[in-house]
């Protein structure tokens, strides 16, 4: 009950703020062809897509998410097909895919390196994976707070790392890093959730 009907909800609820949305705004800008999009939710990112995204191949594991989408993606009138709920099992050919976009989703894949191995297999030549995600910090009191915590966050927030280092996870799968942003968001010196990656990966 916790996992499939309250978290999807309380997730959705936390990321309508005008930061998320600045953030989607800048994550999708530009993007064009096929999307496929990592931890689809509830569809909030649909209406920032250009005109020019033509498709978007979701990956949603939250059943209630898929369902909550439905509005979302009959005002967007292009097709949204929801073809996995694991974003390290694809079925979709390798090449194939213009985009993918990931946000606040690569703290939550059990197994994160397949998942950006099989991001790197379905790009086209020349294709990015436009990401924001927080992460653990780079050190000081944030960090070992962090990762104190995960054992106990992991199991209340449906697998959410607080201590993943995702740049590190994007330049060990192989992806080279163009970021607009890499730090705090948020006033205060220990913020839990407020180390912030932002930017662009390109297959080295």
């Amino acid at each position: 009950m916790w996992e499939e009907r309250v978290l999807p909800r309380a997730v959705d609820l936390v990321l309508t703020d005008a930061t998320a949305a600045s953030w989607r705004t800048t994550t999708t800008a530009g993007l064009s062809g096929v999307v496929l999009e990592l931890g689809f939710g509830s569809g909030r990112n649909l209406p920032y897509y250009p005109d020019a995204v033509t498709r978007v191949l979701a990956v949603e594991p939250a059943d209630l998410a898929w369902e909550r989408a439905t509005e979302r993606i009959a005002r967007f009138g292009r097709p949204v097909e929801r073809v996995s709920l694991d974003g390290a099992a694809l079925p979709v050919g390798s090449g194939t895919v213009d985009a993918v976009v990931s946000t606040w989703t690569l703290c939550t894949i059990p197994d994160v390196e397949r998942a950006l191995a099989e991001t790197r297999r379905v790009l086209v030549p020349g294709g990015t994976l436009r990401f924001v995600e927080h992460g653990v910090a780079p050190g000081g009191v944030t960090a070992r707070l962090q990762r104190a915590l995960q054992p106990v966050w992991g199991r209340l927030s449906g697998g959410c790392h607080l201590d993943r280092d995702i740049g590190g996870l994007l330049t060990g799968s192989g992806f080279e890093l163009d970021l607009e942003h890499e730090g705090f968001v948020g006033p205060g010196p220990v913020q839990l959730f407020g180390w912030f990656v932002h930017g662009t990966a390109r297959p080295a």
